[in-house]
């Protein structure tokens, strides 16, 4: 099989999607509310919304993971019933979910015809997914290791063998859930050569995301959700930025940041020499020497994977180092006792991990639980020795999630039950609403919509405005520019130069993280 047998099911409509009256409650949340959308044949379709909005959901119930109360779902002008994925597979569909849905340990070629296997022997199905994927990765530049275990391959990778599961099933639609929240930039324009490549040869995309210059660069139309209900639709070239953002929020939205100039007091943070070296002998920072100060933001800009990740583990206490550093003018244990993460926390060491799934939440846990993590020694939180006061968590989480204006608002939901935005909230809020002396902070609107961006950059401005010292990592340049006092680029565990943001451009900036002085 060749990718020109990939061709689209019968078509009778212009459209590929149509989506009428589509409703959809969980409990007494109400995800969807009458939706109707249309989606032409042959073009990426854009669906933007604030987290919660419900996009996911409506994605879903195309994708058969849920059941709409109402509604009715026409694929290429037949009404089509999807109870589940399997249909929505022979449909046609094929959906890439934010969080992969893939098997570490199996290789990339299992995983393909995982569910898909043809009879009862595997190596058929093995020599023709083979096959299959040469084709379409010289077709459409998904070039991976039919070989490789999923568990050794980079996130962008897993994201193409995600694609190559759902085109391998022949879908012709193809629906992207946050596609780029877990990419680099350059892995990110990647994907996007990948769906235009796709577009090119009659698929039908829909990408969900927050991010509007991603929506402007690569759609044709875009679609706009707020609270579960359709608000809008355009031609992706009769709209803009300013005015999507103010339809997603329902207000104006600053999409710039606005801040006084900072007024820097004493160094809080003090780093010399810190070197690290993996369990494989990998040498993942060499001789960082930095230093924050009270009241500032200093950004560590970086293409993912060049050591910092490292940096906010060693000063988090989860990862030893060698080295020297300081905090607040008094030796830093690195190594060995006092070095660990309970020591920073009493410190007043306060961190939002890159990963709040793996770093940041317990899944199963509620948002009152999760409110408590790293800080169950709080006085606030006990009600004598060795036992906690549940009653004053939950007060108090009721409280930060309404500040931060967490959806649904309720304590005793489980932490899986959030968006990935609203999960992204309950990490800050628990963070930086104990107003930390120095707070270390990674990817702070990752999978975040534009609304609550403006939000969180809002809340670090206000605390760096208290005297707070940040230590920002994010592999958005925007972001760092915007933020930042003080800039420091890190390229294969080194700093390789620091820099003022009124004084550097992203193109500077580039070259310094591609290892270039």
């Amino acid at each position: 099989m060749t990718t020109t047998d990939i061709s689209p099911r019968t078509q009778t409509s212009d459209y590929a999607i149509e989506l009428r009256g589509i409703s959809k409650a969980f409990g007494p949340v109400q995800a969807n509310k009458d939706i109707s959308i249309k989606v032409r044949r042959g073009t990426i379709h854009g669906i933007v919304g604030e987290n919660g909005a419900g996009k996911s959901t409506l994605m879903s119930i195309l994708y058969g993971f849920y059941r709409a109360d109402a509604g009715d779902i026409l694929i290429n002008g037949q009404a089509t019933e999807i109870p589940d994925s399997q249909s929505a597979i022979r449909a046609g569909i094929g959906m890439v979910f934010q969080h992969f849905k893939l098997v570490e340990n199996f290789s990339v070629l299992e995983n393909v015809i995982l569910g898909a296997e043809a009879g009862g022997l595997l190596r058929p199905s093995l020599s023709r997914a083979r096959g299959l994927l040469k084709d379409l990765a010289r077709e459409f530049e998904l070039n991976v290791d039919p070989d490789a275990r999923i568990e050794d391959l980079s996130v962008g990778h897993q994201q193409r063998v995600e694609i190559l599961k759902a085109l391998y099933r022949e879908a012709d639609i193809l629906i992207l859930d946050e596609p780029t929240g877990v990419l680099t930039p350059s892995e990110a324009d990647h994907l996007f050569r990948i769906l235009r490549g796709l577009k090119e040869q009659g698929k039908t995309i829909v990408l969900i995301t927050h991010k509007l210059r991603e929506i402007m660069d690569v759609t044709d139309d875009v679609s706009v959700m707020r609270r579960g209900e359709m608000v809008a639709t355009r031609p992706t070239a009769q709209t803009s930025p300013t005015e999507l953002a103010e339809l997603m929020v329902g207000r104006k939205v600053l999409l710039r940041v606005e801040k006084p100039p900072a007024r820097p007091g004493k160094t809080v943070l003090q780093v010399d020499n810190l070197r690290v070296v993996d369990s494989q002998g990998v040498e993942r920072l060499r001789g960082i020497s930095l230093n924050v100060r009270a009241g500032e933001i200093l950004g560590i800009a970086g293409v993912a994977g060049n050591g910092q990740s490292e940096l906010l583990e060693v000063l988090a206490g989860l990862r030893e180092a060698e080295g020297q550093a300081q905090l607040r003018g008094e030796d830093l244990p690195l190594a060995g006792p006092g070095a660990g993460a309970i020591s920073r926390r009493r410190q007043g060491v306060a961190h939002v991990p890159e990963d709040r799934h793996r770093r940041g939440l317990v899944l199963r846990f509620m948002a009152w639980e999760n409110m408590a993590l790293g800080y169950h020694h709080d006085p606030a939180y006990n009600s004598g020795p060795l036992r906690m006061n549940n009653a004053a968590i939950i007060h108090d989480t009721e409280a930060k999630m309404q500040h931060f204006d967490v959806r649904p608002p309720d304590p005793m939901l489980q932490a899986e039950g959030f968006s990935g935005g609203n999960q992204q909230k309950l990490v800050l809020a628990r963070e930086m609403e104990r107003n930390p002396e120095i707070l270390l902070v990674g990817q702070p609107t990752r999978g975040v919509d534009i609304g609550a961006i403006e939000f969180i950059h809002q809340q670090l401005i206000r605390l760096r405005d208290q005297g707070s010292a940040i230590l920002l990592v994010s592999v958005e340049l925007d972001e760092i520019l915007a933020l930042s006092d003080r800039i420091a680029v890190m390229f294969d565990g080194r700093i390789m130069g620091e820099r003022q943001p009124d004084q550097t451009n992203i193109q500077e900036l580039g070259l310094l993280m591609a290892g270039m002085t």
